[in-house]
């Protein structure tokens, strides 16, 4: 027993357990986290959250939806930190005192999938905007989320960019997450935006391929918020910060770093904590 315990005393350490031995001091065990579903339908959660209770003695209660609804979540005071992927909405809210204290965690990009077959050659095109007109002009049927998500804010962004407004019949709008919208799209022979990673975790249920990929204008950058205490002092500040604190720690960082290789021979996120912003800035 003693030499069991011993080992849990170590890799607490190595984790990067706090001085009162992993435990919250006091207060609220729970911390109720409120995220992108791409961080979820991945799996990579499945990995992280253990870590996190094991060192810190918090319980995790997560809520994955659309980051359009989690920022709003975060901005009642209805979840104690907020993982999002909306860079562009998160700044309005911080500007406006919801949030504070926003750390970039990590990256990956959007693609854009279609049909194997590709039958509107979109493999060969270089220009996102060429690629957006295109099945605008054709009628092509397009799936979206339609749900305010992150994702669902950068597609609209880039028809912004091709200047199209999308309408009609052709353009599908699912008002569903990204799992969901990725198997309409699959079922309709459809082409869509995603984010890399919950393509490739799903990507053996679909039969979709990635058309498009590259560029600036498909980096996908997530940011972790802590809730503003003195709008909400309500909510687990310190379990959220602990969290927050987790997510762009070492130990964490090295996780996301390695997570999906084994299974994709890739990973299928790229950390990026403590590195400059201006590295990600994307302009609409």
């Amino acid at each position: 027993m003693i030499r069991l315990l011993a080992l849990v005393g170590v890799l607490a350490v190595m984790l990067g357990a706090g001085p009162a031995g992993g435990q919250p001091a006091q207060g609220n065990r729970d911390v109720i986290v409120a995220m992108t579903t791409s961080t979820v339908d991945t799996g990579l959660m499945d990995v992280l959250v253990p870590i996190f209770e094991k060192q810190s003695g918090y319980r995790v209660k997560l809520i994955s939806a659309g980051t359009g609804q989690t920022l709003t979540m975060g901005a009642r005071g209805d979840a104690d930190v907020v993982l999002g992927h909306a860079p562009e909405l998160e700044r309005k809210y911080v500007a406006e005192g919801a949030f504070v204290n926003p750390r970039l965690v990590m990256v990956n990009d959007f693609v854009i999938v279609g049909p194997p077959a590709d039958p509107l050659k979109i493999k060969g095109m270089r220009r996102l905007a060429d690629v957006f007109r295109l099945i605008a002009e054709t009628k092509t049927t397009f799936v979206s989320r339609a749900d305010r998500s992150g994702t669902h804010i950068r597609e609209l962004a880039l028809w912004k960019r091709a200047g199209v407004e999308p309408s009609g019949s052709w353009y599908i709008q699912t008002g569903q997450g990204q799992g969901a919208t990725l198997s309409i799209a699959s079922e309709r022979q459809a082409y869509a935006l995603t984010d890399r990673g919950t393509y490739l975790a799903l990507q053996k249920r679909l039969s979709l391929a990635v058309v498009f990929e590259k560029g600036k204008p498909l980096l996908n950058v997530y940011h972790v918020l802590e809730i503003n205490p003195v709008r909400h002092p309500k909510v687990n500040h310190a379990g959220g910060k602990a969290f927050a604190d987790f997510l762009v720690s070492p130990a964490a960082q090295k996780v996301i770093e390695t997570f999906g290789v084994e299974k994709f021979g890739q990973p299928l996120f790229v950390p990026v904590a403590g590195r400059s912003e201006s590295e990600f800035e994307i302009e609409n």
